[in-house]
């Protein structure tokens, strides 16, 4: 039998606030849905807008740390695999099919919306005190320009 593939990508926003809860053994687990909006030219040649809704879960620290940095509206980047589940609740037999996420990118920018340029900082929803003072990393100069006047460039003088 031939072996199966299982992989999901998916990028999107936040419907809600993730929800952190602790398995009964004491194991992590993050829900969370995303919004994924697509596009796509009607039978009336009109383009027509659809959102889907996917609910995924992270287990173990990949879950507190989308807990702790991610909320409502923020745009992430969901790597994992699709799995179903079944129960029974109330006489009714219910199933689910969820992403178990193996990787979470944070997109955009802490404020919402698309990060700007040099902005990959995330702040924690709570602030947690640190025994040490965080080191901003240092600038790097700007790349210095000469100005070699109206001369026309000499190509032999070009060393590749």
């Amino acid at each position: 039998m031939a072996r199966s593939f299982n992989q999901v990508i998916l990028m999107g926003n936040l419907t809600r606030d993730p929800e952190l809860r602790a398995t009964p053994t004491g194991q992590n687990v993050c829900s969370f849905s995303l919004a994924l909006n697509r596009s796509y030219k009607g039978s009336d040649g009109n383009w027509q807008e659809v959102t889907d809704y996917v609910d995924c879960v992270a287990w173990g620290p990949l879950g507190e740390r989308v807990s702790q940095y991610l909320q409502k509206g923020r745009p992430c980047l969901v790597n994992g695999r699709l799995q179903s589940r079944s129960w029974e609740q109330e006489g009714v037999k219910r199933s689910k099919v969820e992403v178990i996420a193996s990787d979470v990118t944070f997109l955009g920018s802490p404020q919402g919306g698309q990060a700007s340029e040099g902005d990959s900082s995330y702040e924690p929803k709570a602030q947690v005190e640190e025994s040490a003072p965080a080191k901003k990393p240092a600038k790097k100069a700007a790349p210095v320009i000469e100005d070699i006047g109206d001369e026309p460039i000499n190509l032999d003088d070009i060393p590749f």
